[in-house]
């Protein structure tokens, strides 16, 4: 186990923020490229839904697997650093091989082709994320410190969401690129190498001590039933203690109804604001993600930050994710053809949704896991990083059919300039409405959540008392 200190150095803060800026700027870029499958490579809606659904899933059932390995690990450079650098440089190499799609190889080609490429991908997300993400949570003791550390990664982090709607302007450019299609295939290069280069700095430079003399369960080939057991039963235990599962259950709410509209911004502003001109549109759609992101990372990071420490990490998620629903409703009325600016106006209350839920659920989560040390005597941060991230993506996945069948349903047409009637008021009514049904009910959920700055001094104060028992005996 690594060295866990109430105050953790800036330095090592923000090796861990440069892994979420990697750990966001793929998703953020593959959200990006996706539009190219429907809008340039002739996709339809059923095959969209497709990519995002079964290479999701795969990705979702591997990372409780990767959280036990994660956990037993006996190495020299400890549970989690190997893994972080070997998963970075499988995703940034499949990523770039995944976008090398040729508009006459035809569509059924690509499809299977970016189907296969997509799992390669994934398989090292889950490499790379799960253990991320551990080291994380076993940063800090500190209740509030947990909060700065993940105030501070997720602020590196937005900064994909910044850049990536920027692709949107380069894609679409005559000047840069002939094709959107050609675009994609040069920036996936680019995306690749930087971002690969970014994941692997927190396994490089974040400190962990050797776990070769710990006591951890075995990883071989002969213990894999018994691993698997293990796995079982550990996900069902982490899940049976309600605070997690209510951390669990809120997040698959409020970011998967957010990604399964997320995609639709493009369509909306393309065919209600400039009448299914793309390069009329110019910049708006560009605008749309990155002025949001900017939002969260100068304006909303700070403000929930504060919150959270002054009101409490429950009451700062509510009142977050209650101006989001305000944001929901006005960019309904702000999404007018001739007045793109008008939508501007919303950004700020729409991105406290999702730019306060990761700064907060991770902090919680790692409190949740001290509490779990304390009934079991292990110290679970990759399983339970896993389980959580499961549910992330088991969700991320359901959205991304969902988005496919939504344009379905609504009759979008990838290919015609003027879509069918309602088609695009359809997607402006998902657009706002899944947000708003799944996050009143994640703010439902959270209403009794009841592990306080109080309770969770009390734990850290308990399991300091263990560990120092365990030391003498």
């Amino acid at each position: 186990m690594s060295e866990r200190i109430k105050k953790v150095p800036f330095g090592q803060k923000v090796a861990f923020g440069v892994g979420m800026l990697a750990n966001q700027m793929f998703p953020a870029a593959l959200g990006i490229f996706m539009v190219v499958l429907v809008q340039d490579l002739g996709f339809p809606g059923w095959m969209w839904g497709i990519i995002y659904f079964f290479p999701r899933m795969f990705d979702s059932f591997t990372d409780p697997i990767m959280g036990y390995i994660s956990d037993n690990t006996k190495s020299r450079w400890g549970r989690r650093r190997q893994y972080v650098v070997l998963g970075g440089l499988i995703m940034g190499i499949a990523f770039i091989i995944m976008w090398q799609l040729y508009r006459e190889s035809g569509i059924d080609y690509n499809f299977i082709y970016f189907m296969f490429w997509s799992f390669i991908f994934y398989l090292g997300l889950t490499i790379f994320s799960v253990p991320y993400v551990a080291m994380g949570y076993e940063m800090s003791d500190d209740f509030h410190e947990r909060t700065s550390i993940m105030a501070t990664a997720q602020w590196i982090g937005q900064w994909a969401w910044v850049i990536a709607p920027w692709f949107w302007v380069i894609m679409y450019d005559a000047e840069w690129f002939d094709s959107a299609e050609i675009a994609t295939r040069s920036l996936a290069f680019w995306v690749g190498i930087i971002f690969a280069i970014c994941a692997i700095i927190p396994g490089i430079f974040i400190k962990s001590k050797s776990t070769l003399q710990e006591d951890y369960a075995p990883l071989n080939i002969k213990s894999i039933g018994n691993s698997l057991k293990e796995i079982g039963a550990g996900f069902l235990t982490a899940f049976k203690m309600k605070p997690f599962r209510q951390l669990c259950i809120a997040t698959f709410l409020v970011y998967n109804a957010f990604m399964t509209i997320a995609s639709f911004s493009f369509f909306i502003i393309v065919y209600h604001l400039f009448a299914g001109d793309a390069n009329n549109a110019g910049i708006w759609p560009t605008l749309f993600g990155c002025l949001g992101a900017l939002g969260t990372t100068f304006f909303v990071i700070p403000i929930v930050t504060r919150m959270s420490k002054s009101l409490g990490k429950k009451r700062a998620f509510i009142i977050s994710q209650g101006i989001s629903i305000v944001g929901y409703v006005m960019l309904w009325f702000l999404f007018v053809p001739g007045k793109p600016y008008l939508f501007i106006f919303a950004l700020p209350l729409f991105s406290f949704g999702i730019g306060s839920l990761f700064l907060l659920m991770m902090s919680m989560t790692a409190d949740v896991i001290d509490l779990d040390e304390l009934n079991t005597g292990l110290r679970r941060e990759g399983t339970f990083g896993a389980i959580y991230w499961l549910m992330v993506k088991f969700g991320f996945a359901i959205a991304g059919g969902l988005s496919g069948l939504i344009m379905s349903f609504v009759g979008f047409d990838s290919g015609a300039v003027i879509q069918p009637e309602g088609a695009v008021d359809g997607l402006r009514l998902a657009f706002s409405g899944i947000p708003i049904l799944g996050t009143t009910i994640a703010m439902f959920i959270m209403k009794d959540y009841n592990i306080t700055e109080e309770k969770a001094n009390k734990v850290s104060l308990q399991l300091a008392i263990n560990r120092k028992k365990a030391l003498q005996n």
